[in-house]
């Protein structure tokens, strides 16, 4: 079992938006490492952006983008004429292909959340974005969000890349989800966890075999952000902000 802290992430932004960029790769702790992936997991930005910010108009190309809202409103503008409003359970799916622009702002009030980043399995795919609503959470409390097409996930990731959710009391004890041929990596939104002996708070995380996450306590309610990821899969590091390697 590997544990990555908080203290790990890298700072960016500024007063209006800020960021902490998780490199999950870094979980191994090996920081002379060529590329800070985690197979195509190739990052995850946990966001804060004030009131009023407005994130222009912008490319993306050949990334595979999840937009997690912990909390807040997002409001989504893209080059294909759409406009939604993102929330907590309102999740986007933004499959970037061989190119797409987007803006994001938060007109009503503070937002918290995760931009995650994902190397596709090829490069110059179809463009396109998509939207879900979580409804009650599935078996043990968690949710499955977004994942390949044979997952079943209601927002198709173009790789081999799960994304679970669990909202938990103080006190519970989940189970992670084991998928064959997939690493689980899990990160803390909010609260804390005690899992393998080791207790976790908000912006840790922690990664290993789905057995050595089996003993895991909830300590103070929390938000759980599970990545189940084939470490070994095919991609392409094309990408405009997931094919960096290193910060």
């Amino acid at each position: 079992m590997d544990i990555y802290r908080s203290s790990q992430a890298f700072p960016a932004g500024g007063k209006f938006f800020s960021l902490k960029v998780n490199r999950p790769g870094l979980v191994n702790q090996d920081k002379d490492s060529d590329d800070y992936s985690f197979g195509p997991l190739a990052r995850f930005d946990h966001a804060t952006i004030k009131k009023g910010t407005k994130i222009k108009m912008h490319e993306h190309v050949n990334d595979e983008i999840l937009s997690y809202i912990g909390s807040g409103q997002l409001l989504h503008r893209d080059s294909g004429g759409q406009e939604e409003l993102l929330a907590p359970g309102r999740h986007m799916m933004m499959n970037a292909g061989r190119s797409f622009f987007h803006e994001e702002s938060a007109p009503h009030g503070d937002v918290e959340m995760l931009q995650i980043l994902i190397r596709p399995e090829k490069a110059d795919l179809e463009p396109r974005v998509r939207f879900w609503e979580a409804e009650e959470p599935g078996d043990g409390g968690w949710t499955l969000i977004g994942g390949p097409s044979d997952s079943g996930a209601p927002l198709e990731i173009r790789q081999r890349v799960a994304v679970y959710e669990a909202k938990a009391d103080a006190g519970a004890e989940l189970t992670v989800p084991d998928m064959d041929g997939y690493t689980p990596w899990l990160y803390v939104f909010d609260g804390s966890i005690r899992v393998g002996g080791e207790v976790l708070g908000k912006g840790d995380g922690v990664s290993g075999t789905a057995k050595e996450l089996t003993d895991l306590t909830v300590i103070e309610p929390g938000v759980l952000v599970l990545f189940l990821a084939d470490v070994n899969a095919e991609m392409t590091s094309s990408g405009t902000i997931s094919g960096i390697k290193r910060m």
